[in-house]
């Protein structure tokens, strides 16, 4: 324990934030980093409580109290080694994680928890300012090569946990540079791509091969893979996404989120877009789901110069703080006000897009809406709606990005001339904890396994695979779980 009346004497700090006019100038990260006697104050918050809900509340498992007490020490380098022993990637999941550790903090109950991610950010990247993450390659390597098919999140973690193993490891991303959604799917002022790429150039100083623009089951021999390596892993995300399909679906103006927001971190990199743009700019734009994509998209509109932007959720207002059927230590589903909402933007709950409408020439002018109730059940979960009488109207649009989620991988290329089992719900069948398809040989993780999720929970997946994949390849693993030892 750092400080043991932190927890008494300090409130919980945050980093600050450029102010909301000047982050829409540009697409930079803009949360001002703490100066690190703050960074150690915060730490000093931590109880080091008994038993550490914390942690449980992390999917990878992460050992806070251990690491809050080495950094109010000033002992970065032990601090990282610590963080570093559970998460590959503590540099993205410190910028783009809910943090569900700090919905578990016992601090939490009666005060505000300790800011565990931007804690979680501030040593890793002390740790790199001051040398002490490097390149580390096997010492011994197994004769075993391992395919792995997707640079997520999941894909990298899996990968960089069998190359720890001493297996070759090569990944296969389809889109041309590695990262997937770290790299296209999120916004460069909540993660700039230059933190990916720093991440990717270790990886490959590590003896991890990237193989970009390679889909596999297309342009890709599958069967050579399966000739080739010894193990397969499937990390490729649930990647089709839900759609909205009513009167007007034509209508030109009318897009998918990730395609929009893929669009613009292309445009920030200046690599080169072969489709028709996407943007915002003097537009009056709606955003359809509430989610953290749905956030991404009002930020990026707004930065392209949006005349309006609105967001809209079919689902009532979450609360604004636990109820009865939201107990702690249990992830809270509160009403979130991210960044992108603090720079602008009007939001509702309970609307129903009815119609698209579409002027003479096919292009997007406005929406046919009406507002809904919600009957909720004893848990306190929204089960039916009704529309309420009297609300349908129209409102003005001419872009609408369709931000509701995705359902499953996809299907066609891969997965179809692989011939994985799939589950009820799309995604490929392995059981929880054993990830192992249908076909011996081939492994998943991430989202193509559990559905659209977390980037800690893809993460935390692609470990718990690699080690199964080490356990088929070589008979017994050194990479333990995260119920057990500490990692390797």
């Amino acid at each position: 324990m750092g400080k043991v009346t932190g927890f008494l004497e300090y409130e919980r700090t945050a980093p600050v934030k450029q102010d909301a006019k000047e982050r829409l100038e540009h697409y930079n990260e803009f949360v001002v980093s703490f100066e690190q006697d703050q960074v150690k104050q915060e730490a000093a918050r931590c109880m080091d409580c008994g038993v550490p809900f914390c942690q449980s509340g992390c999917p990878l498992g992460n050992v806070i109290p251990e690491f809050n007490e080495a950094v109010y020490k000033a002992e970065w380098e032990i601090a990282a080694n610590i963080l570093l022993s559970t998460n590959n990637f503590p540099e993205f999941t410190g910028r783009i994680c809910p943090a569900p550790c700090e919905s578990a903090c016992v601090l939490g109950i009666n005060k505000s928890p300790v800011s565990i991610e931007d804690i979680e950010k501030h040593i890793i990247e002390i740790a790199f300012s001051k040398g002490y993450i490097k390149a580390e390659p096997p010492l011994i390597r197994s004769g075993k090569k391992v395919a792995v098919i997707g640079s997520g999140p999941a894909g990298l973690a899996a990968a960089a946990q069998l190359n720890k193993a001493g297996h070759e490891v090569v990944v296969y991303e389809r889109d041309d540079t590695p990262g997937g959604l770290l790299n296209y799917g999120i916004p460069d002022f909540k993660l700039q791509k230059d933190v990916v790429s720093r991440r990717i150039s270790l990886m490959e100083k590590e003896g991890i091969e990237f193989k970009c623009n390679s889909n596999v089951g297309v342009n890709v021999e599958l069967n050579t893979l399966l000739r080739e390596y010894q193990s397969i892993v499937l990390a490729g995300g649930s990647t089709i996404p839900r759609d909205l399909n009513v009167t007007g679906r034509s209508a030109r103006g009318i897009h998918y989120a990730m395609d929009f927001l893929k669009q613009q971190n292309k445009r920030v990199r200046n690599f080169s877009i072969d489709q028709e743009p996407i943007l915002a700019n003097g537009k009056d734009v709606i955003v359809i789901g509430g989610g953290d994509t749905g956030s991404d998209c009002i930020g990026t509109s707004n930065r392209q110069g949006a005349r309006s932007v609105t967001q809209f959720e079919i689902m009532p207002m979450p609360a604004q703080q636990r109820t009865a059927n939201m107990p702690w230590p249990t992830y809270p589903m509160l009403l979130k006000v991210t960044s992108s909402h603090e720079e602008g933007c009007s939001r509702a709950w309970g609307v129903n897009t009815k119609e698209f409408i579409a002027d003479e020439n096919g292009a997007l002018k406005a929406l046919k809406v009406v507002d809904v109730e919600w009957e909720i059940d004893g848990a306190g979960r929204p089960v039916n709606f009704k529309e309420i009488e009297g609300t349908t109207r129209e409102l003005p649009c001419q872009l609408v990005l369709l931000a509701m989620g995705f359902l499953y991988p996809q299907k066609e290329g891969l997965l179809e001339k692989l011939g994985v089992e799939l589950d009820g719900r799309g995604n490929v069948k392995a059981e929880e904890g054993k990830y192992q398809t249908n076909i011996a040989k081939v492994f998943v993780a991430g989202d193509m396994r559990r559905g659209q999720s977390l980037v800690v929970w893809a993460i935390s997946e692609g470990r718990e695979a690699a080690r199964k994949v080490d356990e088929y390849l070589m008979g017994s693993s050194k990479l333990a779980t995260k119920d057990g030892i500490p990692y390797a």
